[in-house]
């Protein structure tokens, strides 16, 4: 950056790499922290709504884990209800709504829909989570409908969808599963009153 700083001339093509440059280490950086830290707050936010799966995720890390020392890495392939909850969680409040985008390579037919081939194409992540064909009572929260969700693991599309897979998808779901585990695990927690806490998106 400082030899592109002291040049006077910037050519359109210099303009747009910096540009460019700048944009991918944001969406980089914000990807890796904000789209995890969303997760855990709405995780938390809708255990505190729904104490009944708190208190069974925390029965099930006391018994895995114990209560001498905090779980970590390696407990969390012995913890598939704390995973449970953080695919529901992300089922419910994807990190991002619309995928990363798609370009038809031949002309198709999507849901009768003609497609020319070069067309740009979004996966609305947010609806197909929402959908009653494809999910039961789509808008409860229910960690449990993960349960042997490994015989059809294409209905849950948090991070992309199609042959390449987001390579932080994994540790997106690590880091939320480790830092909800902690907080289970830590404290007691409740809500202030009998009010529930107010999922509304957009609010």
């Amino acid at each position: 950056m400082i030899i592109i700083r002291n040049q006077r001339d910037y050519t359109d093509q210099i303009i747009k790499g910096i540009i460019l440059v700048i944009y991918y280490w944001y969406v980089v950086l914000t990807a890796r922290t904000d789209t995890s830290s969303m997760t855990i707050e709405w995780g938390l936010s809708l255990l505190l709504n729904y104490p009944e799966v708190l208190e069974k995720a925390r029965t099930k890390l006391d018994a895995q884990v114990g209560i001498d020392r905090l779980v970590d890495e390696h407990d969390l392939s012995n913890l598939p209800y704390v995973h449970n909850i953080s695919s529901e969680t992300l089922r419910l409040y994807p990190a991002a709504l619309m995928l990363v985008p798609h370009e038809s390579s031949d002309d198709c037919k999507i849901g009768g829909y003609n497609i020319p081939r070069g067309t740009i194409l979004l996966v609305n992540a947010w609806a197909v989570h929402k959908d009653p064909n494809i999910w039961d009572d789509p808008t409860s929260f229910k960690p449990e409908r993960f349960e042997g969700f490994w015989l059809q693991p294409s209905k849950l599309i948090p991070f992309v969808m199609g042959r390449r897979s987001y390579p932080g998808s994994g540790l997106a779901q690590r880091v939320v599963g480790l830092a909800l585990g902690s907080l289970i695990q830590s404290f007691d927690w409740k809500r202030i009153g009998e009010e529930k806490i107010d999922l509304a998106e957009g609010t």
